[in-house]
């Protein structure tokens, strides 16, 4: 398995990958510690939207982003709006305006529901990943908005938006670059939300626009409510798409998905540290063999363990929390941690059946290319250039005068000299013809 992965480099290498890579006891306790760490900090200061320290810190960074890119681009604030994020904001969504903005439900055509507070996930051209921008261009170039509703895709015609540009290449800039500032103009939530002081709504994590896609199961859901002072519970059972769409509604947005990642980056950085530090002191290895890369078994082994436990303390901490409330159940468990987890999982388990993409092998076969182009190099570098020139000219030389020779006379008058400018034996004595012509005198080339 592993000779099909990793044949790149000298054989104590390979020794080392095959053989060597084996987890220790202090190994696994090293993965179970620092997931642990990390599902500690996700579980009380991660939590879920509202109730987050981490959270708030995260919305912080991002609207410092928003206010950083609008300064870029031009944004110009007054003393007292300097430091204003619904002032940046607003200037965006003037600068960046796009055709597939809509924001209720009237304005596509009462095909689905559809309001303020969850439009930036049903615009799937709203989504800051690579399908968010196939719909952006394909939505500008054809004025037509693409939207995620009641678990299928629908589009509708919008007004024309003429994109800046004199070719298409041109248009085409544009358009990516009105989809990239338009994310940044709803990043932090709208310009309005900002204004009257709420958080807003951000955009989705990348890629969680297909939970809207996901339209199966029933899942228990407790709104609470209040009626004469008297608080009471009402049970509504949701599929999965609903359940992905009011988590969103309620905050789960891409700010606290840079919140959530933090557990895992705490994770991931102690484990690949700890390893390299043990590598490198305890076993003695070269710094070029401590870099912690995913050829290396023991520490793939040790970040699905790490991240596992992390997991598994997230899990544990939702439940205690959600009491049966799926909508919460969601709410607190760490998205990015499972989908790394998940990620991990499946990538481990194709090296270990050997099933390597073909991208991986083609990756692999030009390291192989490259490493032996470098040998190769190394010694053409040993070859004297001027004594070659030299040889090569003279070779040349003598392949002229055979070229210039018209008869059989010519011909053994060139050969004749050759041998004597090369300096060799001649196989034959006395006069050519009489030689060839006894059959007791063999040719002796030395």
């Amino acid at each position: 398995m592993g000779e099909n992965l990793y044949t790149i480099g000298n054989e104590e290498d390979r020794r080392i990958l095959l053989n060597n890579d084996k987890c220790d006891k202090y190994d696994y306790l090293v993965a179970v510690a620092c997931g642990a760490i990390g599902g500690v900090i996700d579980a009380f200061f991660v939590g879920a939207p509202g109730e987050s320290k981490l959270g708030d810190w995260s919305d912080k960074q991002v609207d410092g982003v928003v206010k950083k890119f609008a300064k870029m681009v031009g944004w110009e604030p007054s003393a007292d709006k300097a430091n204003n994020t619904a002032s940046a904001i607003g200037f965006l969504e003037r600068k960046y305006k796009v055709n597939y903005d809509q924001t209720s439900t009237g304005q596509v055509g009462n095909q689905f529901d559809m309001y303020t507070k969850n439009h930036h996930m049903k615009s799937l051209s709203h989504s800051p990943d690579i399908i968010g921008l196939f719909f952006s261009i394909l939505n500008q170039f054809t004025s037509t908005s693409s939207f995620a509703g009641n678990g299928k895709l629908v589009t509708i015609n919008t007004n024309t938006q003429e994109l800046q540009g004199n070719n298409f290449i041109s248009k085409l800039f544009c358009g990516v670059a009105n989809w990239f500032g338009h994310i940044m103009s709803d990043i932090a939530g709208s310009s309005g939300s900002r204004g009257n002081s709420g958080r807003g709504t951000g955009v989705v994590i990348p890629f969680y626009e297909l939970f809207q896609f996901c339209k199966f199961g029933k899942f228990k859901v407790v709104k609470q409510y209040t009626v004469n002072g008297e608080t009471k519970e009402k049970v509504f059972l949701n599929d999965f798409a609903t359940i992905a769409t009011k988590a969103f509604e309620e905050g789960y947005d891409l700010r606290f998905g840079v919140a959530m990642a933090i557990p895992v980056l705490v994770t991931e950085l102690s484990i690949r540290l700890i390893w390299s530090i043990r590598r490198h002191y305890q076993y003695e290895r070269p710094l070029k063999d401590c870099i912690p890369t995913q050829k290396h078994a023991d520490l793939r082994v040790m970040l699905l363990l790490g991240n596992g436990t992390l997991c598994i303390i997230d899990a544990m901490d939702a439940g205690i929390r959600s009491k049966g409330n799926f909508l919460s159940f969601f709410m607190h468990l760490n998205l990015i941690a499972w989908m790394r987890f998940i990620i991990m999982v499946l990538k481990e388990v194709c090296i270990r059946f050997g099933i390597v993409g073909a991208m991986e092998k083609a990756i692999q076969a030009y390291k192989r290319i490259d490493h032996e182009l470098l040998m190769y190099l190394k010694e053409l570098e040993k070859i004297d250039i001027e004594q070659f020139k030299k040889e090569t000219a003279m070779y040349n030389d003598l392949i002229k005068g055979l070229d210039r020779a018209t008869s059989q006379e010519e011909l053994k008058e060139e050969l004749n000299n050759i041998y004597q400018k090369m300096g060799w034996k001649k196989p034959w004595e006395g006069d050519f013809d009489d030689f060839m012509t006894n059959s007791n005198k063999p040719m002796v080339f030395e």
